[in-house]
């Protein structure tokens, strides 16, 4: 059988330097790989499987003799290409926010429903947003053994899901506070950070975010919500096949470069025990158990960074609601939360070749 050729469609960015290593990682099931970015990237060299590949720029012709393309663009990227590619005959996956909501666009996570993958009318796969990603493969192992019907979710994101300026920033706002006393008194830190000419219109964030939180991530939405929850919410309902799923979602910035942290809250239709949870997801490959409080043992973003699977810990049975469990989840936002996933995918449509 003849191997899949694949593009990676924004190579060059944060999300497209990951997506590399992990494509240097994992078996070479492909024929070509061709790196594609934009203008001003075109002709830098990265190595992939121990070959130098020279970067494309962002064409129509790009795609050409392409069986499958991946997409880590901003949204108003893949909306105007991952259609091209999907015209000039690749499956075009795209781990933007474009179509993860377009009824004739699967949204997949390959954990939880791999058979929607072959349901790609417009030739295009969608990849869900990270924060709903940390959970997915944890919730999915436990909604088809006992049905989930309420979820609520307290996000803690890393600054990296804002991209390498997010990243930046932080490491910017460590350096300016260190060796001061800032963070003793009412908006000392933004004083000092303005001092030292950091002044919040070049920041991505609209507070700083070193020695704080921001009880906000994404944009504004109708009713005060951001648009990380609502994505929290109906992709919740999109991927597990629930479309009437209850469920409430706060998303916190917080200082942390690498990792979303989730607080979980799940309502089940039939009971559920500690144990249940433990042997569901032990049997889980792409989830690692780390639940021993009394030895101090639970996922840390810092401790996850990096890793692939999605870490579990501070699994308890809800005191005071029946049939529900509180549970602590950690991932790599940039590599499950997005790359890991994108390229997961892709390798499910490479099985049909």
């Amino acid at each position: 059988m003849a191997k899949p050729n694949l593009a990676l469609v924004g190579a060059t960015g944060a999300v497209g330097t990951v997506m590399i290593d992990i494509i240097n990682n994992r078996e070479n099931i492909w024929g070509e790989i061709r790196l594609i970015a934009s203008a001003r990237s075109a002709g830098k060299k990265l190595v992939v499987h121990g070959q130098e590949l020279t970067v494309v720029e962002l064409t129509a012709e790009a795609f050409d003799g392409i069986d499958i393309a991946m997409f880590d663009v901003p949204d108003e990227v893949s909306v105007i290409w991952a259609p091209i590619a999907a015209a000039r005959g690749a499956v075009a996956v795209d781990n933007s926010g474009a179509f993860r909501m377009d009824p004739e666009v699967p949204l997949v996570v390959p954990e939880v429903n791999p058979e929607q993958a072959q349901n790609r009318p417009k030739g295009i796969i969608s990849n869900p947003n990270c924060t709903t990603l940390t959970m997915m493969a944890a919730l999915g192992a436990l909604h088809r053994g006992w049905t989930l019907t309420e979820l609520v979710v307290s996000s803690y994101q890393a600054v990296s899901g804002a991209g390498v300026s997010g990243i930046t920033r932080l490491r910017e706002e460590i350096e300016a506070l260190a060796g001061t006393s800032a963070g003793e008194s009412s908006e000392d830190v933004l004083k000092t950070l303005e001092s030292k000419g950091l002044s919040l219109d070049a920041s991505p964030f609209a507070a700083p975010v070193a020695m704080n939180l921001i009880p906000f991530a994404g944009s504004l939405k109708e009713g005060g919500f951001s648009s990380e929850e609502m994505k929290v919410r109906d992709e919740s309902r999109k991927i597990l096949g629930i479309p009437e799923l209850k469920v409430a979602v706060t998303c916190v910035r917080v200082p942390v470069l690498i990792s979303h942290s989730l607080t979980v809250h799940a309502t089940f239709a039939n009971p559920l025990t500690v144990a249940d949870v433990h042997k569901a997801l032990e049997e889980e490959p792409t989830v690692s158990l780390l639940d021993d409080p009394a030895n101090g043992l639970w996922p840390t973003p810092t401790l996850v960074a990096g890793l692939d699977p999605t870490f579990v810990g501070r699994v308890r049975q809800s005191l005071d609601f029946p049939n529900s469990i509180e549970m602590f989840v950690v991932g790599d936002n940039l590599r499950k939360g997005a790359a890991l996933n994108t390229y997961e995918i892709a390798e499910l449509v490479a099985s049909e070749f």
